[in-house]
C-alpha cells in the first residue's frame, strides 16, 4: 500500500463497529419494549407511585424529547394520584446533556452508515471483482473488530460495570448533574443502574448479531471467490493438458 492507500481500508473497517454500535444504541433508545421491561423488572411503578400505563406515557414523552431537536422537556404524570412534574431542574438540565449525547450518537451512526453505503456503491458501480473482494475483506476486518471490541467491553462490564458506568459519565459529561439521589430524583428511580446494565447487554447482543452477519457474509463471499478461482484454474490446467495430447 502507498502512504494513503490504507486510509479508505482503515476508515471502512472503523465504520463497521461505529455503525453497528450506534444503530443498536439508537434502537434501544427508541424501543418502547426496552423501557417497559425495565420498568416491570425493577418494580418502578411500586417505587415511584406511577401506574404502568402512565410509565408507558413517561417513556414515550422521553423518546419524543430525545428525537425532537428543539422541543423542551415536558413530562407530567400522576404520582400517587396527584399530577406533577416528574423531573426537577437538575434532572432537566442533565437530560438536556443526555439529549446532546443521543444526537451525537445519531450523527455518528448516520455518517458511518453513509460511508459504508458509499463504499459499497462505488465498489458495485466499478463492477470489478478485485474491488468487491477488497470491500469484502474490509467488511470482514470491521466485523471482526466489532466482535473483539464488544467482547472486551462485555467482559469488563460483566465484572466491573460500576466502574464502567462511572467512567462513562465522567468522560461523557462536563458537569456533575448526573450525580442524582435515588431517594428523591425520579430519573434514577425510573432508570436504576441495573437497568443500564441490562440495556448495555441488549445493545451488545444486537451489535454482535450484526457483526456476525457481516463476518459470515464477507467470509462466505471470499471463500466462494477462492473456490471459483481454484475451479477455473483446474479447468484451465485440464484444457492445457488436453491440448498437449492432440
Amino acid at each position: 500500500m502507498t502512504r494513503v492507500a490504507w486510509i479508505p481500508a482503515f476508515l471502512l473497517a472503523i465504520a463497521v463497529p461505529l455503525f453497528l454500535v450506534t444503530a443498536s444504541v439508537t434502537w434501544a433508545f427508541n424501543d418502547a419494549g426496552v423501557y417497559q421491561r425495565g420498568f416491570e423488572k425493577y418494580g418502578v411503578s411500586r417505587i415511584t407511585g406511577i401506574t404502568d400505563a402512565d410509565l408507558a406515557q413517561v417513556g414515550a414523552d422521553l423518546r419524543r424529547y430525545f428525537n425532537s431537536p428543539g422541543a423542551p422537556l415536558m413530562v407530567k404524570s400522576m404520582v400517587y394520584g396527584e399530577e406533577r412534574d416528574i423531573f426537577n431542574q437538575r434532572e432537566v438540565s442533565h437530560l438536556r446533556d443526555v439529549k446532546r449525547l443521543v444526537w451525537g450518537v445519531y450523527l455518528i451512526g448516520a455518517v458511518s452508515g453513509v460511508y459504508l453505503l458509499t463504499a459499497a456503491g462505488v465498489g458495485a458501480a466499478l463492477h470489478r471483482r478485485r474491488s468487491v473482494e477488497a470491500l469484502a475483506r474490509r467488511l470482514l476486518w470491521g466485523g471482526g473488530l466489532t466482535l473483539g471490541l464488544i467482547l472486551a467491553v462485555g467482559l469488563f462490564a460483566a465484572v466491573g460495570f460500576d466502574t464502567l458506568f462511572l467512567k462513562f459519565h465522567q468522560l461523557s459529561f462536563a458537569n456533575d448533574l448526573w450525580q442524582l439521589d435515588p431517594r428523591t430524583d425520579f430519573l434514577v428511580m425510573l432508570f436504576p443502574q441495573d437497568f443500564w446494565f441490562d440495556s448495555t447487554m441488549w445493545v451488545a447482543m444486537r451489535a454482535v448479531i450484526g457483526a456476525s452477519a457481516v463476518v459470515l457474509l464477507s467470509s462466505g463471499y471470499l471463500a466462494y471467490n477462492r473456490w471459483k478461482s481454484h475451479r477455473r484454474g483446474r479447468q484451465h490446467l485440464g484444457n492445457l493438458e488436453e491440448a498437449s495430447q492432440v
